[in-house]
């Protein structure tokens, strides 16, 4: 399986803009520009998209994994933040809160820390990863 995404940029670093797109229209020439990575400007960036291919791996991983251990989880909730310091990405942080019937804090525990260190997002990124898991 290949994905694909093009980045289209137009302009010097600070006064340029660009634009993102993928072959399935979710992104569709959506903006990024100096100001979306490094400020508070309108549009995304590498980092915010990162955070997102990462909690949308992890929380299916983690189904996944659940599932093959026999429990139902009604709800995982994943909140993915990627690092950026000294123009370098440094670490992914998730935080996850889960209903998960039947199953202990254990083993849920267990099962997450898993699903961190192998679904394929996790494997990709050289940096520092993090998980913060949490019942509810």
């Amino acid at each position: 399986m290949k994905r694909n995404a093009t980045a289209v940029w137009n302009g010097t670093i600070k006064e340029g803009k660009g634009h993102i797109s993928t072959d399935s229209k979710v992104l569709d020439q959506t903006q990024y520009s100096f100001n979306s990575r490094f400020a508070e400007g309108i549009g995304t960036n590498p980092e915010e998209l990162m955070a997102a291919a990462h909690a949308g791996c992890f929380t299916m991983k983690l189904s996944l994994d659940l599932t093959e251990a026999g429990f139902n989880p009604t709800s995982l909730e994943t909140k993915a933040t990627v690092s950026l310091d000294n123009g370098a990405i440094t670490s992914s942080h998730l935080v996850l809160k889960a209903d998960i019937p039947g199953i202990s804090n254990d083993q849920f525990q267990e099962i997450a820390a898993g699903s961190k260190a192998n679904c394929p997002v996790s494997k990709a990124y050289n940096v520092d990863i993090t998980l913060e898991a949490s019942l509810g």
